[in-house]
C-alpha cells in the first residue's frame, strides 16, 4: 500500500514524524505492508518515510513574506506532481499547509479523483476565513477531515464535511518528555537559577521580526533578575549562526540548544515564545508563557484594512477554548516594555501563575485521550482499505 504525505514548515515535520510511526505501528498489527513517501523534513525521513522533499524551511505566514518562497514552493510542488503521475498512491495525506496543500490537493482531485485524501490538522478556516472559496476548496479536496480541535470539528461539519474529532497529537508527544528534575540535571540548570526558553523562530521570517525585540526584552529582564539564565532549543540547523551572533549582540546570558529541545521545554520556569505548536507543549507541561507575533506592516495592513480580518487569537492555546488564556502581544504591541511586563507578571505575582494552570487544565481537557496518533493513523488506514 502506498501513501503519499504532504506538510511543510518544522510543526508540519513533526507532526507528520509522529503519524508516520503511527501509521507503520498500526500497518504492522493489521498486516498491511505499507510504503510512505512525504514532503515534509528530517523527523519525517527518521520515522521511515521516503523523502521527495525538503519543505521545512521554505514557510512563511503573510504576503510580502511568501514572495521569497514562490519559486522553491513551485519547484516542490513540480516534483511531487511529477512524482503522482508516474508513482499513483492508494491514499493521499495532506498535513496543515494549506496554500502548498491546496495546490497539491487541487491536483488530485483533478487527475487522480479516485485517490482518496485525508486532511490531518486541516487549515484553520474555522478561526478565520475571509474567502469562502478556501473554505469550499479544503472540502471538496477531502475525503476525511481529522479534526484536532473539537470546535475545528463542529465548525467542518457544520458545512458538511466528513469530519472525525482524533485530539491533538501533543498530547502523546509530551509523555515523552523528561521530568522537570530530569531536565534540569540534563541542562545543568541549578535550584536557583530561573530558567526562561526563548523560542523566536521556526520560519526565517520571525528571525528579522520577532528576535531582535525578544533578546533586548530578555535583556533587560536579566538586568533586573540576575539569578534568571536563557535557553534557546534550535528549530533548524540553518538559524544557529544568526541565532548565536545575537545571543552576543545582545549580551544576553542564554544557551543555544541544538539537539534536545524537549529538555528546554520541561526545565523552563516561564517561556517567550513565538505563536506555534510550542505553545501547546507549554501548555500541557503547566509553563507560564508570554505569546508574540508580528509581521511585514503591509502584510498586517492588507489583513486588516483590506481584508478586514477580526482580530484573531493566534495562540492555538487560547484557539482551544476560544478565549485568551495566555498574554497574545501582536503587531504594534510586540514591544519590549509589553513583554517585559508579561513575563514579571509571572515572576513576582504567584496569583497570575495559579490561574494560567487552572485555565490550563480546560485546554488539556479539550485536546482529547492519550493515543491521538493511533487513531488517527487507524482512521487512515481503514480508508485505505475500504478504497481498494
Amino acid at each position: 500500500m502506498q501513501i503519499f504525505i504532504s506538510t511543510g514548515e518544522v510543526s508540519g515535520d513533526l507532526q507528520g514524524g509522529m503519524l508516520v510511526e503511527a501509521l507503520y505501528r498500526q500497518a504492522q498489527a493489521l498486516g498491511i505492508d505499507l510504503d510512505i513517501t512525504a514532503l515534509g523534513g528530517a523527523r519525517m525521513q527518521a520515522a521511515g518515510a521516503k523523502l521527495l522533499g525538503d519543505t521545512t524551511a521554505i514557510g512563511s505566514m503573510g504576503i510580502i513574506e511568501a514572495l521569497r518562497f514562490v519559486l522553491p514552493t513551485l519547484k516542490v510542488q513540480s516534483q511531487a506532481k511529477a512524482y503522482l503521475k508516474q508513482h499513483r498512491p492508494d491514499l493521499i495525506v495532506l498535513i496543515d499547509y494549506w496554500g502548498p496543500n491546496s495546490v497539491i490537493g487541487n491536483y488530485i482531485h483533478k487527475h487522480l479523483p479516485d485517490v482518496p485524501v485525508v486532511y490531518y490538522i486541516a487549515p484553520q478556516l474555522w478561526v478565520w476565513c475571509p474567502f469562502p472559496e478556501d473554505l469550499k476548496r479544503a472540502i471538496r479536496i477531502s475525503d476525511r477531515i481529522l479534526a484536532i480541535f473539537p470546535e475545528e470539528a463542529k465548525y467542518f461539519q457544520s458545512h458538511g464535511a466528513d469530519v472525525t474529532w482524533v485530539g491533538h497529537p501533543l498530547v502523546d508527544r509530551v509523555s515523552q518528555f523528561p521530568s522537570r528534575t530530569t531536565a534540569r540535571a540534563e541542562l545543568g540548570i541549578s535550584p536557583e537559577e530561573t530558567a526562561i526558553a526563548l523560542f523566536p523562530a521556526s520560519r526565517h521570517q520571525e528571525l528579522k521580526y520577532l528576535m531582535p525585540l525578544m533578546f533586548q526584552a530578555a535583556k533587560v529582564l536579566q538586568d533586573r533578575h540576575p539569578h534568571v539564565s536563557f535557553w534557546i532549543p534550535l528549530a533548524l540547523p540553518a538559524y544557529a549562526d544568526r541565532i548565536e551572533q545575537a545571543i552576543v549582540d545582545y549580551g544576553i546570558k542564554a544557551t543555544l540548544v541544538r539537539d534536545n529541545p524537549k529538555a528546554v521545554i520541561a526545565a523552563a520556569d516561564l517561556a517567550i515564545t513565538k505563536s506555534g505548536t510550542v505553545n501547546l507543549e507549554l501548555a500541557l507541561l503547566n509553563i507560564p508563557q508570554v505569546v508574540i507575533y508580528r509581521v511585514n506592516k503591509f502584510t498586517y495592513w492588507i489583513a486588516k484594512d483590506v481584508l478586514r480580518f477580526p482580530r484573531p487569537l493566534i495562540s492555538p492555546v487560547n484557539l482551544v477554548v476560544m478565549r485568551e488564556i495566555v498574554p497574545e502581544l501582536l503587531q504594534a504591541k510586540v514591544t519590549v516594555e509589553n513583554m517585559v511586563q508579561a513575563a514579571e507578571e509571572f515572576l513576582v505575582n504567584p496569583q497570575r501563575l495559579v490561574q494560567m494552570q487552572q485555565d490550563y487544565q480546560e485546554v488539556r481537557e479539550k485536546l482529547g485521550s492519550p493515543g491521538v496518533g493511533d487513531r488517527a493513523a487507524q482512521e487512515i488506514l481503514q480508508l485505505l482499505k475500504t478504497s481498494k
